[in-house]
């Protein structure tokens, strides 16, 4: 089943449920993929970019409604992206994304931090899924100066 079917299927289901949060987070992800294709026919890769982009945003303004000390707020984010999380594939743990990271290393040659780039370009071609922060960060670490 596509994406954009599941997500129709999620609205009838919260409606029925009358689960607020859930109705209005997933006519948000519907919206999302319209403004891209009035008729809704996008591929599911397109799909995941639309709803990782979406997922960094919910993520920001989580950060920022902690930061500011807004727990109704921040506790209604949590739930939007973890219902927005359930369309994304699944990100490697912490582990699997450190074994990635060393695999490209390997792979792209990258000897000092200044190939971090190469590894990052690696990392993307062995696994797309992965947290490119986290990457990032272990890259760092790994590399020498």
């Amino acid at each position: 089943m596509a994406i954009v079917e599941k997500i129709n299927e999620g609205i009838k289901e919260a409606m029925k449920s009358r689960d607020q949060i859930r109705l209005d987070t997933l006519r948000m992800l519907k919206s999302k993929i319209l403004a891209v294709d009035a008729r809704g026919n996008l591929p599911d890769g397109e799909v995941i970019k639309l709803f990782k982009t979406y997922s960094g945003n919910l993520q920001e303004a989580l950060d920022q409604a902690k930061a500011v000390n807004r727990p109704e707020s921040a506790e209604r984010l949590k739930k939007e992206l973890e219902i927005v999380q359930e369309f994304l594939p699944k990100t490697p743990s912490p582990e699997e994304t450190k074994k990635l990271v060393e695999q490209a290393i390997v792979e792209s040659g990258a000897k000092t931090k200044k190939d971090v780039g190469l590894v990052m370009k690696s990392i993307m071609k062995l696994n797309n899924t992965v947290d490119g922060k986290l990457a990032k960060e272990l890259a760092d670490q790994l590399l020498a100066d």
